[in-house]
């Protein structure tokens, strides 16, 4: 019940179908409104009494310690020291004793500890006998503090005050329990009885509803509910006595309650359950007051005079202690066990046999049930004590098996504060101690003499417990505990005497008073009265059964020693292996991704394999093998065709050539075959070549394929030599085609020694190799494929037939190393005359000394080929004729080698530096002979020497450069880098400062200010850094959100806050977040893994009070196991799950692997939504602290949230496709519906799906489309599954199948920093590959902007396009004409590099220069484009390009770059950028964007 004034609860009791049999109030179980003025008097958790002013150390809470009192141990040892065996005087029996410890468990619970847990261990002096045998000096008993009301302690004023854990009444609570649950839980519910065994005779064992005390068994180190009663006291099963006293009120209550339910059975269960309640209580109070006290003190009680309301009743600190000494220093070392017919009996052990019980030994025992030891209440009745228990093995705390009883009383009585001996002397009205003599006459002198020294010979400072002891007769202990007992009775209102609260009527209290416990023990065990004797707490001569002889500790058995249990014992690998596979999981993680992208990129390979439009059939004559690579490379299979012009073709299974095996010049063909066993190989050789190495799946197909041979080599007159070895031999002996690269390797690196004058150590000199290497490398010959890829062309060009006819000057189809060296003496060394001349031969077919029109058109076809431009005929022809025309030869048919060389005229520098380019030569060859001041250009380093070039053009503005040394160049990019980032820096500052403060605040609070709870005493390290990383993750992983919410980002971006917060980072941003959470996860972890160990070494006791709402101290002080920890609990349970889900998004979400496996980013990266679930569950288990995720996340979810669903508003949505077209280079040109309220601007992109293709996967895609165009359009290259399998999906063939175009749906749109190209008076753009898309829509804007005489900030735009051949996005094309054509005020400048003839001087670069700048100089067009825009052969050299702009524009001081692309163009245009900005000059803000 709530607390309720009594009128309330007899109105209960009387209410209608209530008990009809109870009428008057019944006494409540917790103790309250007992006392009907102050209802907490007596109750459960009510403050202990002090009837002095506490004595600590700081008038607080401090208790005293050494040096202001004596060590513990050592005063233990001075007062607790006596023979053992010496009887009572008083002839008191052990079953008083017992009697008085359960007396005690009823008005007394002070055994819980205190929360926070606070020591004040008993320091053990160096060589301790028992506890410190080997002399360490390091031991120490740990003393545990006990409860106290936590409001108290805080102020002299308010000293600290300890609690009491039971009701402080005399009311039947250890037999019923302190609480009505309690009760509940012990009662049958059945003829008013309490739950008893399968006996009847014995409460039934606890199952854990009832929070018994469960203490290890110090003699076995064993513990467990085995052989624990469930009792009305947590403490009732401490020894078999206690637990004895216990069980005889239990039959007595059963007792009463059958012979009320015999002479009442009408009545109900609760009628007869407290009806004997009420009884049993009553005859417990008669027997505590009128026959047990007197007993126990030697003096009668003062007659009871009537309730007493103002009577405090509550229990004294100093009656605590001195109850409980007082007891202790009776209790016995063993005791007796007999019958009825008075037979003592012997007591087994491990040590043998012996007359009596150790009593050290029985604690919490496991062993058999009392009633199995015979007579269990005949067990000590008659039994006369004194101090004979040793004091050293009473049954320890915590992980000590062992510890002194009267060292922890006396630490006790300091954790009390309890007063002076003197002060407590007067207060109970005893003259003072002033001579130390005076103090125990019954003792040695030299017992005095040592405790005087002990407290420096000053009695004011003697202590009250051991100056209690020493006492002859225990005076004072005497009147602390009379006086309590007597103002329990008085203050009581439910006392059985009290005739005013209609319990019991005078003659029932009289009967009740002449109850004894000798007829109680004589009800509930098979004696009869006769068998005690009268006052079973005292023995008299004549009583029944005198003992044989006093007992003392010789005749006993031996105390088992001290143990100390390792709660960690046998977990170190256990926990080991945790923490490894924990560190481990981004290790699987790692290796699930690469299952994955493994199985990604064979469906891939599949895909490609199965989107080439049509697949070559093998023809029938076509024979099917494996070809053989080399020891260390796959197989592949092949297809061998026997071709009519003496030539043996290789393919592939789509029919592409991979090889081509010439036999002309094969006088006979040599073939080996393996004669092992299956006889399967098969090697042909090619001289000139490197060999071919076939394995057939069996030797049919073997012969089959040699007898086609055979057939073949007679048609074409060519004779067959074969012949037979071993199959490792025959593979041995087969040059590779690795092998023949090391061959022309060193075939190219000797030619170019000679050619170039190279050193030898350079090229390599002979002598470092076999001289047959050597000369096997010398005489080596080129074959046309081997020639046309060292120039890096295709076999069957017109230029490489060209140049290989030239060379071959024996025509015997080879390139000898004497040929290749007089071609390359003339490109290498030769004068623009003689470079001339060699094209003039090449081109000269017919070798008349002529060049017709029709062999330069074929010289200019071959140039263009090379680009991958098929120009059509007619615009070639146009070519030439207008570079006749322009020579003045427009009438002539034929050239001569002068008149070509004339026409060649304005471009004799170019010649003279041109080179014939070979995969593999030097950089120190190739720049031999160059033109000073060259451009250095290119991302990847090669250079891009320009000779001539419009961009030239910008140098002629004028302006002073100042020269700076290096540390103002470092100032000035530090300075620069300030400019261009401080948004980010600012940013990044503040939000590591927030996340810096959180640590701080969380690992400060948790130290020093957080409510006092000891868990920073438990684990100081391992709190701090887990409470600080946690705040800092749970605010990190609640804030990315907002670097996601798309649509937010887009529209914030248009407002002042873009000026400083850089919204185009929200990625980076977010990454960056992500990697310091990832930091901050596993240093929680770290945190968690120190307590995970700390609290599995942590006694039950301490864990009770860090963690109440999990943990309650039932004394087995057992820590769960970090198994349990980990798996067992909800924060570690779901602690390992978000280990698992992070591992499985950082790995899935690094660049390789999303590039790899864009699905299984997409899939695994919404694991978020798991993960904070998760973080939720983890946090709200509130297992340290309370729930704090939710004050960071409830806002950044709620943004993010209603951003979430604006874009899912958005993708519900279909949008039909208008238009579909593939593009060359793999790109897919759609234009869609554009959606109603659809507004954008030029440079933002859009995420797309499509569920054709069977998955909700959105891929990010820039708009090429301008915003006012009434459709939108996007490129999308095919570079992986889902671009690919779009492409397809898209192709005709697909579209003819399905009938009509697939929709998609469409989210977005949303900014990024190329839609800022209007805020700056310069931009410029740099478009790479098919990162050109943004610019297309920006280049599109802004021609309908300037039709429209828009008002533009932005005075002038450089677009620089880079691309590999201009046929991959011709789209761009048309988009750029329309630019040059609308731009009738020169706003745009174009300049186009085509990327695929990197090296500028290379003669087919040369001679395409040559044209284009013709072109363009005749027809103010490229021949490429078919753009005035100029076309550019290799990288930009971005550096030159930045600094002439410098020149061109010096009134602006800001220059804006955008850039998008692959990242190495956009890091070269990042360098460039910082390069300049060391220059006092413009300053260039780069914007860019990878693909």
């Amino acid at each position: 019940w709530p607390m309720q004034p009594p009128e309330i609860m007899l109105w209960i009791w009387s209410f209608p179908g209530a008990q009809q049999n109870i009428f008057w109030e019944v006494q409540r179980y917790d103790g309250w409104y007992n006392n009907l003025l102050h209802h907490g008097r007596g109750s459960v958790g009510a403050r202990l009494l002090r009837l002095l002013p506490a004595n600590y150390a700081d008038g607080v809470y401090q208790a005293l310690q050494e040096p202001h009192v004596p060590n513990a141990r050592q005063l233990s040892n001075m007062v607790a020291r006596g023979p053992s065996g010496l009887p009572s005087r008083r002839n008191t029996t052990v079953l008083a004793v017992f009697f008085g410890f359960h007396v005690l468990s009823e008005i007394l619970g002070t055994e819980k500890p205190g929360c926070p847990a606070e020591f004040l261990n008993i320091r053990i002096p160096s060589g301790d006998l028992v506890f410190d045998p080997e002399g360490t000096g390091a031991v120490v008993l740990p003393f545990q503090r006990i409860h106290w009301a936590l409001e108290t302690g805080q102020s002299p004023n308010s000293p600290r005050e300890q609690t009491n854990e039971v009701t402080g009444w005399l009311d039947g609570s250890s037999i019923y329990g302190p609480s009505h649950s309690w009760s509940d839980a012990l009662r049958s519910f059945s003829g008013g009885q309490l739950a008893a065994g399968p006996s009847g005779q014995l409460p039934k064992e606890t199952d854990g509803r009832v929070p018994m005390w469960k203490a290890l068994d110090p003699s076995t180190g064993q513990g467990g509910p085995r052989g624990i009663y469930d009792l009305g006291n947590a403490w009732g099963n401490e020894n078999r006595f206690l637990q004895a006293e216990s069980i005889a009120w239990f039959r007595y209550h059963n007792h009463l309650a059958t012979e009320l339910a015999q002479a009442r059975p009408s009545w109900s269960d609760e009628d007869i359950f407290q009806h004997t309640r009420k009884k049993v209580i009553a005859t417990f109070q008669s027997i505590v007051l009128y026959e047990w006290l007197p007993a126990l003190l030697g003096r009668a009680v003062p007659e009871y005079t009537g309730y007493q309301q103002h009577m405090d009743p509550s229990l004294s600190p100093e009656f605590v202690a001195a109850a409980e000494l007082f007891l202790a220093t009776m209790v016995p070392a063993g005791v007796y066990k007999r019958d009825l017919s008075c037979q003592f009996q012997n007591v087994s052990s491990p040590g043998g046999t012996f007359p009596a019980m150790r009593l050290c030994n029985n604690y919490w025992m496991e062993a058999p049930h009392p009633e199995q030891l015979g007579l269990p209440f005949q067990l000590f009745l008659t039994i006369t004590v004194a101090l004979v228990q040793p004091a050293d093995y009473w049954y320890g705390p915590l992980k000590y098996s062992r510890t002194d009883f009267m060292a922890s009383w006396l630490q006790r009585g300091r954790d009390l504060g309890l007063p002076t001996y003197n002060q407590a002397r007067e207060r109970f009205g005893l003259q003072p101690l002033q001579d130390w003599m005076d103090l125990a006459p019954h003792l040695e002198q030299e017992v005095l003499k040592n405790v005087a020294d002990l407290y420096a010979n000053n009695t004011a400072r003697l202590e009250m417990l051991p100056g209690g002891m020493l006492e002859a007769d225990s005076p004072l202990f005497s009147a602390i505990i009379l006086d309590q007992f007597v103002r329990l009775r008085d203050g009581d209102r439910f006392w059985f005497e009290n005739t005013k609260n209609g319990l019991f009527t005078e003659a029932e209290a009289r009967e009740i008073r002449n109850t004894t416990f000798r007829d109680v023990l004589a009800a509930v065990t098979s004696g009869n009265l006769a068998d005690f004797q009268s006052n079973v707490f005292v023995w008299r001569q004549g009583d029944p059964c005198p003992q044989p002889q006093q007992l003392t500790a010789e005749l006993l058995a031996n105390c088992t020693p001290m143990t100390v249990l390792d709660y960690f014992e046998g977990s170190g690998a256990g926990f080991g292996i945790i923490i490894v596979i924990l560190f481990c999981l981004p290790l699987v993680s790692l290796f699930a991704a690469w299952i994955v992208a493994i199985l990604r990129k064979r469906d891939f390979k599949k895909l490609e394999k199965k989107k080439a439009s049509v697949r070559w059939e093998v023809a029938s004559e076509a024979i099917h093998a494996m070809e053989w690579h080399g020891p260390k490379t796959d197989s592949s299979p092949v297809y061998i065709q026997l071709q009519a012009d003496k030539v043996l073709k290789v393919l592939d299974g789509r029919g592409s050539v991979l090889r081509s095996i010439s036999l002309k010049t094969h006088g006979r063909v040599e073939v080996i075959l393996s004669s092992n066993k299956g006889n399967k190989a098969l090697l042909l050789k090619s001289p000139k070549e490197y060999d071919l190495v076939l394995l057939f799946n069996e030797e049919a197909e073997r012969s089959n394929f040699m007898g086609k041979l055979r057939e073949y080599l007679r048609k074409s007159c060519l004779d067959l030599l074969v012949s037979e070895m071993k199959e490792q031999s025959l593979l041995k002996r087969a040059v590779t085609q690795e092998q023949r690269k090391q061959i022309l390797e060193t075939f190219f690196r000797h030619l170019f020694a000679q050619v170039l004058d190279i050193e030898k150590s350079d090229a390599g000199e002979l002598n470092f190799e076999s001289s047959q290497k050597a000369k096997e490398s010398l005489t080596c010959e080129l074959s046309r494929a081997e020639f046309a890829e060292a120039l890096g062309l295709k076999a069957h060009s017109m230029f490489v037939d060209s140049m290989f006819s030239l060379a071959d000057k024996d025509g015997n189809g080879y390139i000898s190393f004497r040929e290749f060296l007089d071609i390359l003496v003339v490109f290498m060394k030769g004068s623009s005359e003689e470079k001339s001349k060699v094209m003039f031969r090449m081109y000269d077919i017919d070798e008349n000394g002529f060049l017709s029109k029709e062999e330069f058109l074929r010289m200019l076809r071959s140039f263009i080929e090379i680009s991958n431009n098929c120009l059509s005929r007619e615009q070639a022809e146009q070519v030439t004729e207008s570079m006749f025309r322009a020579s003045g030869f427009q009438d002539r048919d034929e050239l001569t080698w002068e008149d070509f060389h004339y026409m060649l005229r304005d471009h004799d520098s170019e010649l003279r530096f041109t080179q014939l380019c070979i995969k593999g030569q030097r950089e120190k060859g190739r720049s031999s002979g160059s033109p000073q001041g060259l451009w250095d250009g290119g991302w990847g380093g090669s250079a891009a020497p320009v000779p001539s070039s419009p961009l030239h053009l910008y140098t002629e503005a004028q302006r002073k450069k100042y020269q700076r040394n290096k540390v103002q160049q470092k100032i000035q990019e530090f300075k620069r880098f300030i400019e261009n980032y401080r948004r980010h820096i600012v940013c990044v500052v503040l939000f590591s400062a927030i996340t810096a403060g959180l640590f701080v605040e969380r690992a400060y609070y948790y130290a020093f200010a957080s409510p006092s709870t000891g868990i920073a005493q438990t684990t100081f390290v391992g709190i701090i850094i887990s409470r600080g990383s946690a705040a800092c993750v749970s605010f990190m992983y609640s804030y990315i959100l907002l670097t996601m919410c798309r649509n937010l980002i887009t529209v914030l971006r248009e407002t002042f806050l873009n000026h400083y917060i850089p919204f185009d980072a929200a990625v980076d941003f977010h990454r960056w977040i992500a990697m310091a959470a990832l930091i901050f996860s596993v240093l929680h972890t770290a945190g968690h893994i120190v307590n995970v160990y700390i609290f599995s070494v942590t006694p039950l006791s301490v864990l009770s009070c860090l963690f109440s709402s999990v943990f309650m101290n039932d004394g087995s002080q057992l820590p769960q196991k970090y198994y349990w920890w980990v798996f067992q609990s909800i924060p570690g349970m779901t602690g390992v799950l978000l280990l698992i889900i992070l591992a499985v998004m950082y790995v899935f979400a690094t660049h390789h692997f999303r590039r790899v496996s864009f699905q299984a980013f997409w899939i695994t990266h919404h694991l978020y939504v798991l993960l904070y679930v998760l973080v939720i569950i983890h946090g709200s288990y509130a297992l340290v602290q309370q729930p704090r995720f939710h004050i960071y996340f409830i806002i950044p979810a709620l943004i993010y949230g209603a951003d979430k669903l604006l874009s899912l508003s958005r993708k519900k949505v279909e949008i039909n496709v208008v238009k579909a077209e593939l593009l060359p280079s793999g790109v897919t040109h759609l234009r869609f519906q554009r959606p109603q309220d659809f507004d954008y601007k030029s440079g933002q992109w859009v995420r797309i799906a499509c569920m054709a293709l069977g998955t909700t996967e959105y891929h990010p895609f820039t708009l090429t489309s301008a915003p006012h165009e009434d459709t939108l359009s996007l490129h999308i290259r095919a570079v992986g599954p889902w671009t690919t399998r779009l492409r397809e999906l898209y192709a005709p063939e697909s579209l003819a199948v399905l009938g009509k175009l697939p929709k998609l749906y469409l989210d977005g749109p949303f900014g990024e920093g190329h839609q800022e190209w209007h805020k700056f008076e310069v931009s410029v753009l740099v478009g790479g590959g098919i990162g050109v898309t943004p610019f297309a829509s920006i280049l599109k804007d802004l021609v309908f902007k300037s039709s429209i005489n828009s008002k533009l900030m932005c005075k002038k735009i450089y677009f620089i396009w880079v691309t590999r051949t201009q046929r991959q996005f011709e789209w761009l094309a048309d988009i750029i004409r329309e630019v040059e054509e609308a731009d009738k005020n020169e706003l745009v400048s174009v300049h186009i590099y085509i990327t695929q003839l990197a090296e500028k001087f290379d003669l087919r670069t040369t001679m395409l220069y040559i044209c284009e700048r013709h072109f363009q100089k005749v027809l103010n067009k490229s021949l490429f484009t078919g753009l005035r825009s100029i076309t550019h052969f290799g990288r930009p050299p971005f550096v030159p390009f930045f600094d002439s702009l410098q020149e061109v524009h010096p009134e602006v001081h800001k220059i804006g770059v955008f850039s998008c692309g692959p990242p190495g163009m956009t890091k070269s245009v990042e360098k460039a950028c910082q390069q300049l900005n060391k220059k006092d000059q413009a300053y260039f803000a780069h914007h860019y964007e990878n693909f």
